[in-house]
């Protein structure tokens, strides 16, 4: 049985991931800061801790006899300050490093993202070896970006670590991508660029534990890697949103918009969060992701990790859309 830490434990993937680890038996220990799920998590055996990651002090003690450490813990919004961000997920994973180096854990399991990647152009099957854009999308993308930077530093130095890149996690629980795209449709509805004819990839959450967990298995000649992960099923926008529908058994009301006009409306409605506060309802980086072209290549994660999604898209909506419909009783 091994010790293990998720940071994010209280958070969509943070939660499922450490209810995982535990049902295979391992002795888990979550951080996060959500004290109401915490305490519903810790009544289903996992131990929480209220642990904020900026306070290197408490992540040192909570890192203390442990024998791996799932980094899933970080601010993810496509709206927020630099400030938030940075000491989020740039200070947070700095004081969970110097945890690790400290009490010498066997392995970090490092969470970045696919956005890294995205650059506002259409890019097609994208590598781990693709370069990266010479500049951040925004302030999220260039706080895990250094993130990043800061897991392999600290690989370079002695420390055991791994990494995935997974895009577009959804599943029940979920509180952004699905959720984020129904509210759009119960409003103003779906903004939809070039009648949706863009591709991507989006990632059943089940897949994403599983590719995780390999990471913690794999063999040693794979740290310091980072994998991309995904279902390994691109899909078309529009597609995506029909079958989503049927799904649900309900109609989404979509908005044919021209990509200039949106972009725009959506820099003004950043303009105006940014005097009067709040977050907009739509941001550039958000129209961005609806108008151009994102999908990676999973080739390394299948070869090397062993990685192969198992639940599919239309399966992990159905599961969803019976997740959602439960919860609307």
């Amino acid at each position: 049985m091994s010790k293990i830490i998720v940071t994010g434990g209280t958070g969509f993937l943070g939660k499922g991931l450490a209810l995982k680890l535990k049902e295979l038996g391992n002795d888990v220990s979550i951080l996060g800061r959500n004290r109401a799920i915490g305490d519903r998590l810790a009544e289903a055996g996992l131990r929480f801790l209220p642990v904020d990651l900026q306070d290197p002090h408490a992540t040192m003690q909570a890192c203390q006899g442990q024998d791996y450490v799932f980094h899933c813990g970080g601010l993810s919004s496509p709206w927020g300050t630099e400030r938030d961000f940075y000491n989020a997920n740039v200070l947070g994973t700095r004081h969970i490093i110097q945890a690790c180096q400290h009490h010498g854990v066997k392995r970090l399991i490092h969470v970045s993202t696919s956005s890294v990647y995205f650059d506002f152009s259409h890019r097609l099957n994208i590598s781990e070896t693709s370069p990266l854009p010479k500049r951040p999308a925004n302030a999220y993308t260039k706080s895990k970006r250094l993130a990043e930077e800061a897991i392999d530093l600290a690989y370079r130095q002695g420390l055991p670590a791994i990494a995935i890149r997974p895009r577009g996690i959804f599943g029940p629980g979920d509180s952004t991508i699905i959720p984020r795209l129904l509210r759009a449709s119960d409003r103003a509805g779906i903004p939809l660029i070039n009648n949706g004819q863009v591709w991507l990839d989006i990632t059943y959450i089940d897949n994403v534990i599983d590719a995780l967990i390999l990471c913690k298995d794999a063999p040693e000649n794979l740290l310091g890697r980072t994998f991309n992960i995904t279902n390994g099923e691109p899909i078309n926008l529009a597609t995506l949103l029909k079958m989503l529908s049927e799904k649900l058994d309900k109609p989404l009301k979509i908005k044919p918009v021209s990509y200039s006009i949106v972009y725009g409306l959506a820099a003004g409605m950043e303009l105006g969060a940014k005097i009067f506060g709040g977050e907009p309802l739509l941001t550039r980086y958000t129209v961005g992701l609806l108008a151009f072209s994102q999908t990676l290549d999973i080739t390394a994660a299948r070869k090397e990790l062993g990685y192969h999604p198992r639940v599919t898209i239309e399966s992990g909506l159905e599961i969803f859309a019976k997740w959602k419909k439960n919860n609307e009783r």
